[in-house]
């Protein structure tokens, strides 16, 4: 009988020689993937290659790829101007029009016949194609207006109460993106603390009433502080018609998912907005954090409770979206590569 060191070195050598085998035929599995791959690509490639030389000569000037059109219809104190600031760094290098959507008193609702008016501009204006249009404005459905084609819709959300608090104070003390200019509210040296407990208009509840409306659009009820057709409007347009929604706390995943999904506009975003001067530009000035009983006390109106219903849906999409998009590796993000390929394309190239 064999001694038991030498069972256990035969025991030994079987294992590793079985690792070995697995090991080599998982390589050669990735090698037949990789294979296939490679091949699928090269089909695809002919197959597209074959349709542009038949079609070649009825092309427009403008190539589908440089005839889209991008909507950021910003929500006021979310982070909009730093991120339009890359947008405007980029549109050079990336070769794309960025284009405000200056309104009169940033008024967010558009009479009827200026929203045709928007709308003819936005989808005929060849020459500010491909284009980011962004501004303070609620949410247009283009297919309502008689037009071909769609522009592609994003924007970012914050929490409504720091939302707020961000926008009492800018109107009284600006930020040091423009800091010599007036604000209206300037002089006020009241904090949002003592707003809300003397019940000032400035930090009423109806004042977090804002990124609802602007999700769900143009229709009256959109606009009335508190409805719950207001919010699943909003929430039914975030899921259809927005390509993506970020938050203000996950700036730069929402960029940096934006440069994989759309690198023809946003490529070099991701690193502008980490080492940029302009990424982290606009900071409200004077700001004072609300205290625990002044946001609880904003949180017994149910006009935040709908608002706030409203934000934690969109982090809970954004952070679906992202779970799907990219991984975490040694504490640093990285985007997934494309997980899908074509194969058993038929008729097949001559």
């Amino acid at each position: 009988m064999m001694p038991a060191k030498f069972q256990l070195l035969a025991v030994l050598a079987f294992g590793l020689t079985m690792l070995f085998i697995e090991n080599q035929i998982q390589k050669l599995e990735e090698s037949r993937a990789k294979l296939e791959r490679t091949i699928a690509r090269h089909e695809v490639a002919e197959v597209e290659q074959r349709h542009s030389e038949e079609a070649g000569r009825d092309l427009s000037p403008l190539a589908d790829k440089d005839d889209m059109v991008i909507i950021y219809n910003r929500v006021p104190k979310t982070a909009s101007t730093s991120f339009t600031n890359i947008a405007y760094d980029l549109c050079g290098k990336n070769r794309f029009h960025v284009l405000h959507i200056n309104t009169t008193k940033n008024n967010p609702v558009m009479s009827l016949q200026d929203q045709v008016r928007f709308v003819r501009n936005v989808s005929s204006w060849r020459e500010m194609k491909p284009g980011i249009y962004h501004g303070h404005v609620a949410y247009l459905d283009f297919s309502k207006y008689g037009v071909k084609g769609r522009p592609m819709y994003i924007n970012v959300v914050r929490d409504p109460i720091e939302r707020l608090v961000s926008y009492y104070y800018f109107l009284r003390f600006g930020d040091n993106y423009r800091p010599g200019l007036r604000r209206r509210k300037q002089g006020d040296k009241k904090t949002f603390d003592e707003c809300v407990s003397s019940g000032g208009s400035d930090c009423a509840p109806e004042k977090l009433w804002l990124q609802i409306p602007f999700f769900c659009g143009h229709h009256s009820e959109c606009w009335k502080a508190g409805s719950r057709w207001a919010l699943e409007q909003a929430k039914a347009n975030l899921v259809n018609e927005y390509l993506l929604v970020g938050v203000t706390d996950e700036l730069e995943d929402f960029i940096m998912m934006l440069e994989a999904a759309l690198p023809r506009f946003f490529r070099g975003a991701t690193e502008l907005y980490r080492t940029g001067k302009k990424s982290h530009l606009r900071k409200t000035a004077e700001k004072k954090p609300p205290t625990k009983e002044t946001i609880a006390k904003l949180q017994q109106s149910d006009i935040w409770k709908i608002e706030n219903e409203f934000y934690e849906f969109a982090l809970e999409q954004f952070q679906f979206v992202r779970a799907h998009a990219v991984r975490e590796k040694d504490g640093e993000l990285y985007v997934l590569a494309q997980s899908f390929f074509y194969e058993k394309i038929y008729p097949k190239v001559n």
